[in-house]
């Protein structure tokens, strides 16, 4: 092989220093073998290459223990011309003929350089393999996402180890081939092959991407048998499956059990509470995580700021990415994409604008996060302007990327982009729509008056519905008065669950509102029968960095009689603004006073009403609701911001409202 020679400014390149090391003998001073590799380990792994070959020039082609050193010291500089040159000496030395091991140390390097092409030829061309070679090339196509080179390379080896086996499970999963992963170790079993921490780790990962906790709990009892319950590895894997498959309380046990934790075990902790829901116990043991004296890094920051994101907890959210700039993780894509998607469900676009802004490398992730946060808040033109941007950056959009415009479009009224979007998402990037594409586009015509369209593509799209999409539908029909549509539509949802009190709710107010009074009977007698009971609605706010939480008819709070004066004034000033309460969706056998002290009630007012009583004028007030805010509060709303001058910003479970000078953001799409 040629050994090519790289002159730098007229001098020799310290590789031709190396080859001429290599014929020069020189004394050195170290007393012994186990002194030089140590001293040369550590010259090579701070990064003192130059150092280690003047100290150490003649021992480094007697000992393969440094040749060794030397090539992994190589891999951070990523030059293949370095490794090629380096690769020519260790043949020239005679150590590539009759050291396997050295070899193989030579193909690592050109795996972890991501040089795969070269490591297949250099693989292909070796001598003698044996399965540490074989196990390297496995694991070198799983990192680089060939895993039907890697299977081919699996079945070809004449013996395995469990080294091997835990390289296939581990690519299998990796790529959520999760059944195969669990086939593969059944195998792997049967054969007699022990498996170790790895292995079992990887078997867990697999249950928990198949939700499979029946199997989760045969691998626990293996864990149990062969005693790694207390290993940090298999047991965070272990905790992690049963979360993934909603068992939150058997996950939190096996992590209690375990006689210490390391960043790792606090991650799979905090990341079940969070997936479970369970946004409070999140910011609880985030706090004893530090408590305990370990620092979070960016895996714990991510579900830390999704759990704000969810909580709507402004002030700690801003804590949080405090927390993240001192640690350093604030430039990591899951930690902004976080941050974006966290001040965005605050309600503060403005520093989700800015938190995408500071971003200096922008990935699709980056830009589908913005993406989603624009259209979050109606703001779909400017959703669609930034993927024309995205797209003239030469940056491909995703599935992820795709359903937030086709979100974004859907809320905006904007049909026809949306539906080019669809189109453009199939035919030019060959994207498969998942469900949740669909229902979007269903949204998207629903809310256009074109509900036949809607139903058509549901009944034809080659994906079975589920109960979101029919409700998607359902509400279309609200907004359109189609009261047939939606007695076809309740009753797909109904086979799906029976118990989806939403349903129920919805249909009665539709019927009420074409004064179907019967057929409201009819659905109120069903959800009797059925012991269907209303989901309450909910809402809260933030003040002084505390959340308060309103229920209609809830007195609890101490200030409640000044809240319910308070409305009362307000109601007045709305009514001499030509305020009509909407009572169309109150059930009839109420009298008139009764309905207008029920949307009086509505949960969204009293959070309003308490946030004019307590936040200092000119800050904006922010409520986040569990359910769709209602017709009534819109309108009603959009005048208390005119008549308080005040900003007022609503969440609901679809999007965010910004009423302002009596106008909301959403126009008539809300």
């Amino acid at each position: 092989m040629a050994i090519g020679v790289r002159r730098i400014g007229g001098g020799k390149s310290w590789f031709c220093h190396l080859h001429h090391f290599f014929s020069t003998s020189t004394e050195n001073a170290a007393s012994s073998i186990s002194d030089i590799e140590g001293e040369f380990k550590s010259l090579c792994s701070t990064g003192r290459i130059k150092e280690a070959l003047n100290a150490y020039n003649a021992e480094i082609w007697t000992d393969q223990h440094l040749i060794s050193y030397l090539i992994q010291s190589l891999i951070p500089k990523k030059s293949l011309f370095i490794a090629k040159q380096l690769h020519s000496l260790v043949i020239t030395s005679g150590y590539y003929f009759k050291d396997k091991f050295v070899r193989n140390h030579l193909l690592n390097m050109y795996i972890k350089m991501g040089e795969i092409h070269e490591a297949i030829a250099f693989f292909n061309a070796m001598p003698m393999r044996n399965i540490m070679s074989h196990n390297i090339l496995i694991n070198g196509h799983v990192q680089h996402g060939d895993l039907e080179s890697a299977i081919n390379v699996f079945d070809e080896m004449p013996e395995r180890n469990v080294a091997t086996w835990n390289a296939m499970i581990s690519g299998l999963v990796h790529f959520e081939f999760n059944e195969n992963g669990l086939f593969l170790f059944r195998e792997m079993h049967g054969l007699g092959f022990l498996p170790d921490e790895f292995t079992l780790g990887s078997v867990l990962r697999g249950c928990a991407g198949l939700r499979a906790s029946y199997a989760g709990k045969q691998v626990h009892a293996y864990v149990l048998k062969y005693g790694y319950e207390f290993n940090l590895v298999v047991g965070s894997s272990l905790a992690h499956m049963y979360m993934k498959s909603s068992s939150l309380g058997e996950g939190e046990r096996v992590i209690k059990v375990m006689p210490m934790r390391n960043v790792v075990a606090w991650n799979t902790l905090i990341a079940g509470n969070d997936q479970n829901g369970h946004s409070e116990g999140v910011l609880d043991l985030y706090n004893m995580m530090k408590m305990s004296g370990l620092r979070p890094d960016k895996i714990t920051l991510v579900s830390v700021i999704s759990s704000c994101a969810e909580l709507a907890t402004l002030f700690q959210g801003q804590q949080i990415h405090a927390e993240a700039i001192k640690a350093g993780a604030n430039s990591a894509v899951a930690v902004l994409s976080s941050l974006i998607s966290m001040y965005s469900k605050c309600g503060c676009l403005e520093d989700s604008m800015k938190a995408f802004s500071d971003c200096e490398h922008l990935d699709s992730v980056l830009w589908s996060s913005m993406i989603a946060a624009y259209g979050f808040h109606g703001r779909g033109e400017e959703a669609v302007h930034l993927f024309e941007q995205m797209e003239q950056e030469g940056v491909e959009g995703n599935d992820v990327t795709f359903l937030s415009l086709l979100y974004a479009c859907s809320h905006n009224g904007l049909k026809e982009k949306g539906m080019g979007f669809f189109k453009l998402m199939v035919e030019k990037y060959g994207l498969k729509p998942r469900l949740e594409h669909y229902t979007c586009v269903v949204d998207l015509l629903g809310r256009s008056g074109c509900l036949d369209e809607a139903e058509a593509m549901i009944r034809s799209m080659p994906l079975e519905a589920d109960v979101v999409i029919w409700k998607t539908l359902l509400s279309a029909c609200k907004i359109h008065r189609n009261a047939d549509m939606a007695t076809r539509t309740a009753e797909e949802i109904l086979r799906l669950n029976p118990q989806d009190s939403a349903t129920y709710v919805l249909l009665s107010n539709i019927h009420a509102s074409s004064k179907r009074w019967k057929d409201v009977s009819k659905v109120r007698t069903t959800m009797r029968d059925r012991n269907v009971k209303k989901e309450p609605g909910l809402s809260w706010l933030e003040v002084k960095n505390r959340v308060f939480q309103f229920s209609m008819g809830d007195k609890s709070l101490p200030v409640s009689e000044e809240i319910d004066l308070y409305l009362k004034e307000l109601m007045e000033e709305m009514k001499s603004r030509d305020y009509v309460p909407d009572t169309a969706t109150i059930f009839h056998d109420t009298d008139s006073e009764e309905k207008e002290n029920s949307l009086v009630n509505h949960s969204e007012k009293l959070a309003i009403a308490f946030g004019l009583m307590n936040i200092p004028p000119g800050l904006p007030i922010r409520v986040m609701k569990n359910l769709r805010i209602c017709s009534d509060c819109h309108v009603a709303i959009k005048l208390i911001s005119d008549i308080k001058n005040r900003e007022i910003i609503v969440r609901d479970t679809s999007r965010f409202h910004h009423f302002k000078h009596g106008k909301c953001s959403c126009g008539d799409y809300w």
